[in-house]
């Protein structure tokens, strides 16, 4: 029983001791101390050999660097650095930095991804302290909303060097396309932002590019796409998914001559529904899905045969929508049946922008091109951590081969 007759008030700042999290510290602090000490040994190892005239060693510890405090996800962690005397004449003196520790070091590097996810989830920059102080406890040092400033400039170089990255060594067979139209009121009125995905022979799914342009126009996007030729894609994708924009798809006949198109439906239901009265609508989505979710491409014949029959007679417009692209948005069928459910739709470059569009209706006044492209890259990126790999990875080498499918499944040609 503690003999201590002083009551603990609670803190005027809000927050209340954890033991846990001092624990948690205090082994953080011992953790990075002996790994400190272990790097430190194999340093004075390597030159246990080296003496000097006199026969004393050349490289001797000497005491410690004044303690610092590194702001870690559980708040600020003590840390002392040792340090070295080398004794020996000449220029090329020997010092100790850690590897994992280097100088000047005070956030870790999970803080530092901390902030731009704060500023690009809504939290304005006057919040920033409050913010911080809730998540890493009132000692939180070294962070605060000028940051944002230079984060903001570090963003757009960690941008432009990524557009210069090479693809020489990359395989992709599927690309995704869109152009994506939201609110951050940037240099043009009709800019939007042109985002490919693809996925490579692995099946992983990466981010290509990135880049504004005029609308979604035929030269906006056979910039795009050159770049990605110039950068190393030499060979064609097998298939690219997209809407109905007519400049992506004339672009990509002239770059990627070889590459079927497969057009999204996700889109194509929207523009269906949208010239349909809203007393239609339901009914028109399902037999919409009836078409794409069907198991053959003869079954999906029939739904959309019965879909134009159905409503050709009094809402004309809305058929001649679904009928214009036909063959395009059946081309999955050709593909392996473990995939359709990732090329019938860019639901990978929507899904993503919503959370964009969530952050650039939150920002007040008018971003710039630099930061409205800077935010909607370091969303891309963090986003990109979270995307499922294809189902079905198996059968992404036969698709290299050239290999048939018909309905999803594998066609095996008889000899005569």
């Amino acid at each position: 029983m503690s003999e201590d007759t002083i009551t603990t008030l609670p803190d005027p700042s809000g927050f209340s001791p954890d033991p846990l999290i001092g624990v948690i510290r205090d082994g953080a602090r011992k953790l990075i101390e002996q790994a400190i000490e272990a790097e430190l040994a194999a340093l004075m190892a390597s030159f246990a050999g080296d003496k000097l005239e006199d026969g004393r060693a050349r490289l001797v510890r000497h005491g410690h660097l004044p303690e610092r405090e590194i702001l870690t996800g559980v708040g600020p962690v003590p840390v002392k650095v040792p340090r070295v005397r080398d004794r020996g004449a000449g220029e090329d003196k020997i010092s100790f930095t850690p590897s994992i520790l280097p100088r000047y070091l005070r956030k870790t590097k999970s803080v530092e991804e901390l902030l731009p996810w704060l500023y690009l989830k809504g939290v304005s920059t006057g919040d920033f302290s409050e913010a911080l102080e809730a998540l890493l406890g009132p000692n939180a040092k070294g962070l605060s909303a000028k940051t944002i400033t230079r984060l903001k400039a570090d963003w757009w170089k960690d941008y432009e060097a990524w557009q210069k990255r090479d693809l020489g060594t990359r395989r992709f067979l599927y690309i995704w396309a869109d152009g994506v139209y939201f609110k951050p009121r940037m240099a043009e009125e009709k800019q939007c932002v042109l985002v490919i995905v693809g996925a490579d022979e692995y099946g992983r799914k990466e981010l290509l590019a990135i880049t504004d342009g005029f609308r979604e126009s035929t030269e906006s996007w056979r910039e795009v796409l050159l770049d990605l030729k110039r950068r190393g894609l030499k060979q064609d994708p097998k298939l690219a998914i997209g809407d109905g924009a007519l400049g992506f798809w004339t672009a990509l006949r002239e770059v990627f001559a070889t590459t079927k198109e497969q057009r999204c439906w996700v889109h194509k239901t929207m523009n269906v529904l949208n010239a349909l009265p809203k007393s239609m609508q339901a009914k028109a989505k399902g037999h919409l899905h009836d078409i794409w979710q069907a198991e053959t491409r003869a079954e999906a014949e029939t739904a959309f045969d019965f879909f134009v029959e159905t409503y050709g007679v009094k809402w004309d417009k809305a058929v001649a929508k679904l009928v214009k692209d036909r063959d395009a948005l059946l081309t999955f069928y050709d593909y392996p049946a473990e995939h359709w459910k990732h090329i019938r739709t860019s639901n990978p470059i929507e899904s993503t922008f919503a959370t964009v569009r969530h952050r650039t209706k939150r920002t007040k006044g008018c971003l710039s091109r630099k930061t409205g492209l800077a935010m909607a890259f370091k969303l891309m990126m963090s986003a990109q951590g979270k995307w499922r790999k294809l189902d079905g990875r198996n059968r992404l080498p036969e698709i290299i081969e050239g290999v048939e499918f018909r309905d999803g499944l594998r066609h095996v040609q008889i000899a005569a």
